[in-house]
């Protein structure tokens, strides 16, 4: 006959220090995205940056907040679909980011002088 104790599966609660540690992390990378923004850094390496921050807040508040930290296979299940998904979006819509370069206006376009007329589409 199993005993009472062989069936409890043990629960972690987590304390209020613990979340409050956690909480002050995830407040601390969203206060490095924000200075991001008004920093001029490379954009490539800016990008590379917020995502790899955008992942680690993700896995912060997966593992404490959703409270997988101890369940292995429910982690496992959570990250790998979630990675494949995030995977394939952006392969599927980073081209697109080249196209959408070339319609922005660029500075560096030589302007037309003030003087010159620029031709008119005809309607």
């Amino acid at each position: 006959m199993a005993t009472h104790a062989e069936g409890e599966h043990e629960h972690f609660a987590g304390s209020n220090k613990l979340f409050i540690s956690v909480w002050f992390w995830l407040l601390l990378l969203t206060g490095i995205e924000v200075f991001l923004g008004y920093v001029h850094l490379d954009f490539r390496l800016m990008l590379t940056v917020l995502i790899g921050l955008s992942v680690v807040k993700a896995a912060l508040i997966i593992a404490y907040f959703m409270h997988l930290r101890f369940e292995r296979l429910s982690l496992v299940l959570t990250l790998v679909p979630m990675l494949i998904v995030c995977i394939c979006l952006f392969l599927v819509f980073f081209p697109d980011s080249f196209r959408s370069k070339s319609l922005r206006p660029d500075d560096n376009r030589s302007k037309p002088e003030a003087g010159t007329q620029t031709e008119q589409p005809e309607h």
